[in-house]
């Protein structure tokens, strides 16, 4: 391939500020805490749907490999390039195209960081609750290739509940735009679907129309500690039902984690006594500060009264939801023995507990003087496990361990981040031969030359 050849030619569709060369990409980091730089042929920057289906089609008529990258925060290396792809980043796709308070809908490129579209609905009192560490870097497009979860799961979803239409290359430069507008719209397959959580193999996601939810007037955060699983699952449902929908995140932390970042060197003091088995983190939202903040009082009081929970501290200005929040979201800590292995699951609360028991006694076993961090988002029955065993070169015996037992419990392997390559391995213990072979004719149909985002799933 002629790479001056194919320079002129992208450079005739995106122009001199949409070509990076492959020596300036490599000045990119990769991924979220990664030391290697972007490896590509080249890296093109379209600035519209229109630029990015030409690249597409000369990509498609060089069998030239593409792989899409948003803010590269995700964790499965799914956006991973090698020497001869193309790498087409959507940066310059940031456009906030329409607001729309009345409909409650937001027309924008996939471009867009997640924290940029939920600062400017909020002057029209509206919100995009998506939510996650992330949001000032991650972009709605890889948000919506991935089907992000995040922190508020519990009350409005994960991103695809989120997608009322969208925008999409195919590999041959065919556009769809399926830019649907309507909560209801039952006419014919919802095509939209075929490109949420696909990881860019199946089409380049370029616009999104995107539900918004009015702005909540009230806020109420609590961290109550807990003596045993029991008491966390029937706080769930005992919290849930009596908020009446206005519960927005349970977050727990297992006695480790909670430890780890209330304890210096970590910024957070504990706002609760170390010693508890689980701390919860609880927040509802609301439309009136006064009867909400009661009605969050009088459930946590009776969950006192009742032995569902130990302890107990309620934030009682914004800062202090904040410093709560600040201790679920301090992840960075357990790299304090160096860089772990971390892991993205989900199964029934029913087993939760056991399958942690059992996890930790498989790792004591093998790795002595491991760390094994748990904590997540419970309410949406998603864990996240950060795992230290002093060498990279574990990896592989230990992902056995954690991926191993979720077959039997019908759980998954990937709760919020996808497959990527990371997980590749490992997609038949959470989908069958049939789902596995349907993907596949989806891919084929699809993409039949392979070229976007290739080796990625399956």
């Amino acid at each position: 391939m002629d790479l001056n050849l194919l320079r002129e030619r992208l450079l005739a569709i995106v122009g001199e500020a949409g070509i990076v060369c492959a020596a300036d990409a490599a000045q990119r980091p990769a991924g979220f805490m990664r030391p290697e730089g972007v490896q590509c042929l080249l890296l093109v920057r379209p600035a519209s749907t229109h630029e990015v289906a030409g690249v597409l089609r000369i990509c498609h008529e060089l069998r030239l490999p593409v792989v899409t990258q948003g803010g590269r925060t995700g964790l499965v290396h799914g956006a991973d390039a090698m020497p001869g792809h193309l790498v087409l980043s959507l940066e310059r796709m940031q456009q906030i195209e329409d607001i729309n308070p009345r409909q409650r809908v937001a027309r924008v490129q996939a471009g867009v960081t997640l924290q940029a579209l939920q600062e400017a609905v909020q002057p029209h009192g509206l919100a995009f609750p998506l939510d996650l560490g992330a949001r000032g870097s991650a972009t709605l497009g890889g948000n919506a290739a991935t089907n992000a979860g995040g922190n508020r799961v519990i009350r409005y979803g994960m991103m695809r509940d989120m997608v009322l239409g969208l925008e999409a290359v195919l590999a041959d430069g065919s556009v769809v735009s399926s830019l649907n507008q309507l909560i209801k719209n039952n006419a014919g397959y919802d095509l939209k679907q075929l490109f949420l959580g696909s990881e860019g193999t199946l089409g380049v996601i370029t616009r999104l129309v995107l539900r918004l939810r009015e702005l909540p007037a009230s806020q109420n955060v609590a961290l109550v500690a807990l003596r045993d699983f029991e008491s966390v699952s029937g706080l769930l449902k005992h919290m849930d039902r009596t908020l009446g929908g206005g519960l927005s995140a349970f977050e727990v932390m297992w006695r480790e984690f909670y430890e780890l970042v209330s304890t210096p060197p970590a910024a957070s003091a504990p706002p609760l006594p170390h010693g508890h088995a689980f701390y919860a983190l609880i927040e509802a939202q609301g439309a009136d500060q006064a009867p909400d903040n009661q009605r969050f009082v009088a459930a946590l009081e009776a969950a006192l009264e009742s032995g569902l929970v130990a302890d107990a501290a309620i934030a009682a200005s914004q800062r202090e939801c904040a410093a709560l929040w600040a201790l679920r979201d301090d992840v960075m800590q357990t790299a304090r023995h160096g860089w772990p292995l971390t892991f993205d699951i989900s199964l029934p609360l029913d087993a939760m507990q056991a399958y942690v028991q059992q996890l930790r006694a498989a790792l004591a076993q093998r790795w002595p003087a491991h760390h094994c961090w748990v904590f997540g988002h419970l309410g949406d029955g998603n864990l996240h496990l950060v795992i230290h065993t002093g060498s990279e070169a574990d990896r592989p015996a230990v992902e056995q361990l954690v991926y191993q037992p979720l077959a039997v419990l019908q759980g998954s392997i990937s709760a919020e981040h996808g497959i990527g390559l990371e997980k590749k391995p490992y997609l038949h213990l959470s989908r069958n031969p049939a789902e596995i072979a349907l993907m596949r004719a989806l891919k084929q149909t699809l993409d039949p030359l392979n070229l976007l985002n290739p080796g990625k799933i399956f």
